[in-house]
């Protein structure tokens, strides 16, 4: 009988562990809605967004990115997170000073392993890389402008791999959009 009890009281206790950690993992979370896996906003509203300075423009979902977040970390550019902060993507151009092909680039700048890639296309026109880390995708893309030491046009995405699905139109319609202005 004693037994019995002493089971008892531990599966008690070790649900009461598992319940509250769950509620503490939720209770960090931004909001109900947004943990809905693979649910992003009905309308996304495209923009454009340029950077005028060198010729780049983009289309990216000001439905999701509703926040400017500052200036890009590197060359002209802005950040944009989206309003539960789990989303951000970062616009910038840069000046290509020491006259980089796509892969010259990636291997001087690259910070993680090559290994760490789960997508990788090399163009001599273009990069694109995408990794998962820590349940997050991490998507980067570089234009390279065709006359010799011209601007880089670069996006770098981050967004939950939980909802990957969900996003994969999104990154493909974005990544397709960059380029610099025409005339």
């Amino acid at each position: 009988m004693k037994v019995r009890i002493k089971f008892g009281l531990t599966s008690v206790l070790v649900t009461l562990a598992v319940l509250s950690n769950l509620l503490l993992m939720l209770s960090l979370l931004p909001s109900a809605d947004a943990q809905v896996r693979g649910r992003l906003p009905e309308r996304l509203d495209w923009q454009t967004f340029q950077v005028p300075e060198f010729g780049t423009t983009v289309d990216y979902p000001s439905g999701i990115f509703s926040s400017a977040d500052g200036k890009a970390e590197m060359g002209v550019g802005q950040r944009f997170t989206s309003a539960d902060g789990r989303s951000v993507l970062t616009i910038y151009t840069r000046e290509n000073e020491d006259g980089d092909t796509p892969a010259s680039y990636l291997k001087k700048n690259l910070r993680l392993g090559r290994s760490a890639l789960d997508y990788e296309r090399v163009t001599r026109a273009f990069f694109a890389i995408s990794s998962n880390q820590q349940g997050l995708i991490l998507y980067s893309r570089c234009n390279f402008s065709s006359e010799a030491g011209g601007a880089i046009h670069c996006f770098d995405l981050i967004y939950p791999r939980a909802e990957e699905r969900a996003w994969d139109a999104i990154v493909s319609r974005i990544s397709r959009s960059l380029r610099p202005l025409e005339g």
